[in-house]
């Protein structure tokens, strides 16, 4: 794979993670660092599997909820299982896959693609 289509999918990742981080408020500095790690993560990952590239906006999305999860807590929260207070996060799925969306994982509604998030929070 070229370094180029690398970088693109990188980048492109890296965007729709923030995006989603800004609709939900969250995307400060420190949590931007989590974006960046993922991002490094992600590179070494893609030279070792260039198939994968196709996979990395979910991927990266996966591990900075992981990361958010250990340090803040949940997110995304699910817009759609508001009522109750059980709150819990959206999925991504695939889980590796191509064009990844936000999913509530109790009812299997798709809430966004990965990426856009500003148009259902």
């Amino acid at each position: 794979m070229g370094l180029m289509k690398l970088e693109q999918a990188l980048h492109a990742a890296r965007a729709l993670v923030l995006a989603d981080l800004a609709a939900g408020e969250v995307a400060r500095a420190d949590i931007v660092s989590l974006v960046e790690d993922a991002i490094a993560h992600r590179r070494w990952w893609v030279e070792q599997w260039p198939e994968g590239v196709a996979y990395v906006a979910g991927l990266v999305a996966q591990d900075v909820q992981d990361a958010l999860l250990e340090r803040y807590g949940r997110w995304p929260l699910c817009p759609v299982c508001t009522q109750g207070g059980d709150l819990h996060a959206l999925d991504v799925e695939p889980e590796l896959g191509p064009d990844p969306h936000w999913v509530c994982g109790k009812t299997a509604v798709a809430v966004a693609p990965v990426g856009s998030l500003g148009t259902t929070l």
